[in-house]
């Protein structure tokens, strides 16, 4: 849950789900290669669980803890040796006090009368709270204060040992946003929520076994062969007998988040048969068209702008420069040394290369504008290396209200955008100009029908009512 708690400056993703069966193969080995894959969607902490599979079942071994995929796995040959024909990973994006938590860290193993639980989870229950009062009354104790402690109480509270039974059961009482990978030490088993908000793929491992992820570029990391993405409101089973589907809930079309195009998403993984990295380019270029700049050079945000600048450039007919350079060797949180540095907003992650942009009208193209912090830096930076001008382009619609479905985003009254003109904006972060791409040139250069996606936060729209919101 993520309520009352510390909201980012920039839009986060909360997780990424990956798991499969596959005999013969380090199956606890091949998790932690796809989990390096889904580093980006989660850095708060990872986990797998694994077991040997079969009718019969085994304990589930588990290891999660907070940190990166790296730190919590820095023996790779212990995976290698791991025995299992089966295995569910999870990395973290916490909310909050929530993400520093240990015990939120995932898979959760959850014991009960017919065995073990391991449960992945991705998404935001609209109805978690509705779910927990209830359990709570009905004498449930909770150790953590995820959603995926809920599923795992409503499972075990039904009376089929068969755990794809279980879940079907209860899949109806859950609102909102959800890609869930769960494994009773026989099979695993995935299930998305009817809207498809969250991303889940489905693909070949070895001679005879399957794999599922949150994104394909998780299958590239372990060889496997992409199959074809779950459908809203499937639930896929995957064990010693092979692959099998149901359609357990009512398709409501397919409503993936846009912001999966935009920023989430690796550059190297496909949604909906359209690869990301390509998509970003195309929101540079029709940016460019939009909103041209009288400008030098061009330079995007590492790393999700550098697709979208590099269309820009190329679209503006301008020098793409790398004007700004990471620091990747930052610690995820640090605090800045000095009283004036902290005052000035000086960013340890980011550094503009003086000898380029002095004298110079730069465009710096940003992914996204949340509460203006970052790209308050960002300016701030460029006006210290010497920029002339700071134009911001922005290769998404300006933010204008809060995520309901998994994404942690600030309330919509801390939204720069939400009362706000571009006008105005560009005056608050001391910009020259700015410019924000059209929604529907957003649409167009994702390539797919409006409908197929979750726009709520350009627009205040939601596909599900929530919150007091309503579609």
């Amino acid at each position: 849950m993520h309520h009352g708690v510390a909201r980012p400056a920039e839009i986060k993703e909360a997780c990424g789900v990956c798991g499969g069966w596959a005999e013969g193969s380090p199956i606890a080995y091949l998790t932690c290669f796809a989990l390096y894959a889904l580093q980006h969607r989660g850095q708060e902490s990872a986990g797998i669980a694994v077991a040997r599979g079969g009718e019969t079942g085994s304990g589930i071994w588990l290891r999660r803890d907070s940190g990166l995929v790296a730190e919590v796995f820095p023996d790779l040959g212990e995976l290698r040796n791991r025995p299992g024909s089966l295995a569910v990973g999870h990395v973290r994006y916490g909310y909050g006090r929530e993400g520093k938590d240990p015990e939120n860290a995932q898979p959760l193993l959850l014991r009960y009368r017919h065995g073990e639980l391991a449960v992945a989870h991705n998404g935001h229950l609209l109805n978690g709270a509705a779910l927990r009062e209830e359990l709570e009354e009905q004498g449930a104790i909770f150790q953590t204060g995820t959603d995926s402690e809920l599923l795992a109480h409503l499972i075990a509270r039904q009376g089929d040992a068969a755990v794809e039974e279980a879940l079907a059961a209860v899949a109806p009482r859950l609102q909102g946003a959800f890609a869930f990978i769960l494994t009773d030490g026989r099979k695993v088993v995935g299930l998305r929520d009817r809207h498809g908000f969250r991303p889940l793929s489905l693909a070949a491992l070895g001679d005879s076994g399957f794999y599922l992820a949150s994104e394909t570029c998780a299958f590239d990391a372990i060889g496997a062969g992409f199959i074809r993405e779950v459908v809203p409101g499937e639930m896929v089973i995957l064990d010693d007998a092979g692959l099998r589907s149901r359609q357990v809930l009512e398709r409501a079309g397919t409503s993936l988040c846009l912001f999966e195009y935009i920023y989430f998403a690796r550059p190297d993984s496909n949604l909906q048969g359209r690869n990301v990295h390509l998509a970003r380019r195309e929101l540079g270029r029709r940016l460019a068209r939009e909103h041209p700049a009288d400008a030098d050079i061009v330079t995007g945000v590492p790393d999700s702008s550098i697709a979208a600048a590099s269309g820009f450039a190329e679209q503006a007919g301008l020098p793409y420069e790398m004007a700004l350079v990471k620091n990747r060797y930052i610690g995820r949180t640090f605090i800045q040394p000095t009283r004036r540095m902290r005052e000035e907003g000086v960013d340890l992650k980011l550094n503009a290369v003086q000898k380029i942009v002095e004298g110079k009208r730069v465009v710096i193209v940003d992914d996204s504008i949340v509460r203006g912090t970052t790209s308050l830096k960002l300016v701030r930076m460029m006006r210290r290396a010497g920029a002339r001008e700071v134009h911001l382009r922005i290769s998404s619609p300006p933010v204008i209200a809060s995520c309901y479905y998994g994404i942690d985003t600030p309330d919509s009254r801390e939204l720069l955008a939400s009362s706000r003109t571009p006008a105005e904006i560009a005056g608050f972060l001391h910009a020259d100009s700015i410019g924000y791409l059209s929604l529907a040139g957003t649409i167009k250069a994702v390539g797919l029908p409006e409908a197929q996606l979750c726009r709520a936060c350009f627009t205040g729209r939601y596909p599900v009512a929530c919150g007091g919101h309503h579609a």
